[in-house]
C-alpha cells in the first residue's frame, strides 16, 4: 500500500436532485481487509435555481451542456471550499467526487457527469479524483453501477446490497463473481408525482398509501422491455422521460393512484431479482425512509431479511463508496468490475487532478 490510512471527502449528487451528499471518511487496511470509519456527513440541498437547471439539463444542446458543465464545476468548487472551511478539514488526503449525471447513453458510448472539468483543480486546494464513469463506457461498459466494488469490500456481511435512490440498483455475489444492475426507477418517478401534490417527496409513502393500485398500469409497467433485457443494464433520465412518464400519463389517473401503482411496481420488480431465501439485504438510499415501500417489499419477500442501514448509512452510503473508489484509484487497485458494467475487463477508473 502507498498509505496505511486515508482521510477523504466523498461527494455524490444523485438523479433525485435532493442535493450534494458530502461524507468525510477514514479508510484503512488491516489483515487484508478494508475498513472505514464514517466521521460525519451533510446533504447540501440545491438552491431552486440549480434544481431547475439540473432537472432540465437532459434537454439542452451540446453547446449549452458544455456551458452548464463549466458553471456547475465552479459551483461545486464553491460548495467544496465552503464545506472544507466550515469543518476545518485541513488534513484531507484528497476529495473524491462523482459529479452530477446529465446524460447517460452507454449504448451510444456516451455518459456525462458535470462538475468534473479540469478547471476544478484551480478552484480548490486539495487533489481531486473524479469522472469515474467515462473510462468504463469507453471500454464497452454501462458506466454503472460503480458502487458494487464497495459492496464487495466494505459490506460483505450481506448477501444483497440494495440502493433505493433515483433508481433502484442491487449487487450480490454469485459463483465468486460480483453482479449488479439497475432494477427500476424509484425516486425519479415518486418525487415527480409527489411534487404534483405540492410535496418535495412522498414522506413515508403516505400519498401512495391513500391511492389505489391500477392493475392495468401495473401490468403495462411490468411488461416494459427493460425488464426482459439481460444484465448488465442501467437506467437514466432518458428512459424516465421517453418511456415511463408517457406511459403513466396515458392512463389519466390521480397522483395518489399513480404513486400507489408505482410503489407496487417497484416492490414487485425488486423481488424478481432476489433468489436466495433466508438472506440478508442491506437497504440504503433515500427510498429506505419510505416505510410504505419497505412494507410492500416485505410482503413479497417474507424469506429475506430486509435490514435498513443506520440513518447515516442510508443517507451517505454512495458518497462513502465514491470516497472509497478514490482510495482504490490512488492505490492503483481495480475499482470497476466488468461483471457489473459489461466492460471488456476490470479496470481502475477516475481522473486524478
Amino acid at each position: 500500500m502507498k498509505k496505511q490510512n486515508y482521510k477523504v471527502l466523498g461527494l455524490m449528487s444523485g438523479t433525485s436532485l435532493d442535493g450534494i451528499d458530502c461524507a468525510v471518511v477514514e479508510f484503512s487496511m488491516m489483515e487484508s481487509q478494508w475498513n472505514f470509519d464514517f466521521l460525519f456527513g451533510e446533504t447540501l440541498p440545491y438552491p431552486v435555481e440549480w434544481f431547475r437547471k439540473l432537472k432540465d439539463a437532459a434537454h439542452l444542446s451540446e453547446t449549452n451542456l458544455h456551458l452548464l458543465n463549466i458553471d456547475y464545476t465552479s459551483y461545486l468548487a464553491t460548495v467544496i471550499n465552503d464545506f472544507v472551511s466550515k469543518h476545518q478539514l485541513n488534513d484531507l488526503d484528497f476529495i473524491s467526487s462523482h459529479g452530477h449525471t446529465v446524460l447517460h447513453q452507454p449504448n451510444k458510448g456516451v455518459t456525462l457527469q458535470i462538475g468534473n472539468l479540469p478547471l476544478i483543480t484551480d478552484l480548490i486546494s486539495f487533489p481531486i479524483i473524479c469522472d469515474f464513469r467515462v473510462q468504463d463506457v469507453a471500454l464497452g461498459g454501462q458506466g454503472a453501477p460503480l458502487v458494487p466494488i464497495g459492496d464487495r469490500l466494505l459490506f460483505s456481511d450481506y448477501e444483497y446490497c440494495l440502493n433505493l435512490g433515483g433508481f433502484s440498483n442491487i449487487s450480490f455475489e454469485q459463483n465468486g463473481q460480483r453482479f449488479a444492475f439497475d432494477i427500476c426507477p424509484v425516486n425519479t418517478l415518486l418525487n415527480h408525482f409527489a411534487q404534483k401534490e405540492w410535496m418535495t417527496f412522498d414522506k413515508g409513502g403516505r400519498l401512495a398509501k391513500q391511492g389505489k393500485v391500477n392493475d392495468l398500469l401495473l401490468k403495462a409497467l411490468n411488461n416494459l422491455d427493460f425488464y426482459r433485457k439481460p444484465t448488465p443494464k442501467s437506467l437514466g433520465m432518458e428512459q424516465v422521460n421517453a418511456i415511463y412518464l408517457p406511459l403513466i400519463h396515458s392512463f389519466n389517473l390521480s397522483n395518489h393512484s399513480v404513486l400507489a401503482t408505482l410503489t407496487e411496481h417497484i416492490a414487485y420488480q425488486i423481488t424478481q431479482v432476489v433468489q436466495s431465501e433466508n438472506s440478508r439485504m442491506l437497504v440504503t438510499g433515500g427510498g429506505a425512509f419510505n416505510s410504505y415501500l419497505i412494507e410492500r417489499m416485505g410482503s413479497y419477500m417474507s424469506e429475506t431479511h430486509l435490514e435498513l442501514g443506520s440513518k447515516d448509512l442510508i443517507n451517505f452510503k454512495e458518497a462513502i463508496i465514491f470516497a472509497f473508489l478514490g482510495v482504490l484509484r490512488m492505490e492503483g487497485i481495480n475499482n470497476v468490475l466488468s461483471t457489473v458494467t459489461g466492460a471488456s475487463h476490470d479496470h481502475c477508473s477516475g481522473m486524478v487532478y
